[in-house]
């Protein structure tokens, strides 16, 4: 194996006043340093550009009563269901009773119902509107509302009424996990 040997040669400028001092001393690179640099870089792929909306109106809103809206991005219509809470408490959902298309309602109207292994429960409207669809998915399948009961698992879409805007103002966004507290403890089992 060969030696490699490093040697320095000053530069000098014939301007400057003292011939024995180098003009400008510059540090050899070593050899790793030279491959490196002369490496060529890996080209990163370009993530794909995406659009935000206003977390004002895409985030969910909550009652007490555990259910949820989440609005579109107009504000005209929402995605109404129960929440994971809820779900949890329930236990295994055996049947879902749809609202039905074009029904008028209030704030706190009952739209439908849940019913599981260890009870029952009301699903109550948390804003005034028309409902203007259903999960039908739902009435066959009602144990999606268990798999993802803030998700897949809505049960209607409204559209707002006039003043409604108000109502959902009304609702809770992160008060609602400070409200659930400890509960959510009791309910795993």
């Amino acid at each position: 194996m060969a030696a490699i040997a490093r040697v320095r040669i000053p530069l000098r400028s014939s301007v400057t006043s003292k011939p024995s001092t180098p003009a400008l001393s510059l540090p050899t690179p070593s050899l790793w340093t030279w491959r490196r640099a002369r490496a060529p870089k890996p080209q990163q792929p370009q993530s794909a550009r995406t659009f935000t909306t206003s977390q004002a109106l895409t985030e969910k809103k909550f009652t007490v009563d555990h259910e949820w809206i989440e609005l579109s991005d107009d504000g005209k219509t929402g995605t109404i269901g129960i929440t994971t809470y809820a779900s949890r408490a329930l236990g295994d959902v055996v049947y879902v009773e749809l609202p039905t298309l074009d029904l008028s309602v209030s704030a706190g109207d009952t739209i439908g119902a849940v019913e599981s292994v260890k009870s029952a429960s009301d699903i109550l409207t948390p804003v005034s509107g028309t409902i203007v669809a259903a999960n039908d998915v739902l009435e066959e399948k009602p144990g999606v509302i268990n798999k993802g009961p803030e998700g897949e698992g809505w049960v209607a879409r409204i559209e707002l009424a006039e003043g409604a805007g108000e109502e959902v103002g009304r609702l809770m966004d992160r008060g609602y996990e400070a409200m659930l507290g400890d509960t959510r403890e009791e309910v795993k089992e």
